[in-house]
Parts: structure tokens; sequence; C-alpha cells
């Protein structure tokens, strides 16, 4: 039994083996620089965004929480907002809770 690797099959089994790593690379990571730019990136800016707009709450602020509660501010602490829904009810949330601040007069014109 004589095995006999001819020339042609010797050169392109070596060409394929050193190339084919690097460019079986490429299309993955492509992948990962599109998907940080679709959605990891847009992802931490709008949870930056809220970050400031939480940090920015003050007292007497017209806001909506995530559950679309909207009231008004009348307390503040590290953690947590009292927010007045009603007159005489008002309801402690958790900072991270409030969605928006809505402009002023928001709560008049809901009435």
């Amino acid at each position: 039994m004589n095995f006999f690797i001819s020339d042609a099959m010797a050169q392109t089994s070596g060409a394929t083996s050193a190339g084919g790593g690097f460019t079986s690379l490429i299309p993955l990571v492509l992948i990962f620089v599109a998907m940080y730019f679709l959605l990891i990136r847009p992802q931490q800016k709008k949870m930056k965004a809220h970050q400031g707009m939480v940090a920015a709450l003050g007292k007497g602020d017209e806001v909506i929480t995530n559950g679309g509660i909207l009231g008004k501010i009348i307390s503040l602490d590290d953690s947590f907002v009292t927010v007045e829904i009603a007159s005489n009810v008002s309801i402690k949330l958790q900072r991270g809770a409030i969605a928006n601040i809505m402009p002023k007069g928001t709560i008049k014109s809901v009435k």
C-alpha cells in the first residue's frame, strides 16, 4: 500500500490552516462590534441619563412612576422619595422607581 500526497494537496492544506483561523474570527469580531453599538452603548446612555434625572429630583417636582402613578414629590431622602398622589394620600418610593419628571402643572391639567 502506497500512500501518496500530491503536491497540490500539500500546498492547499497548509495555506488554509494558516489563514483560515484569522479569517474565521473576523465575522465574530464584527458581530460583537455591531452588538456593542446597537445594543450595549444605547442602553448605557439611557441608564446614565436616568441616573442623572433621579439625582436631580427636587421637592415639588411632578413625577410619574414606573407603575404609571402621577404625583408631586413632598419629601426626599438618599434612597427614597415621598410622592403625594392625592390630597392627604402619599406613597414612599425608591428613587429608581421614578420614570420621568413631568412639566409643572401636569397634575392640575389631569384633574
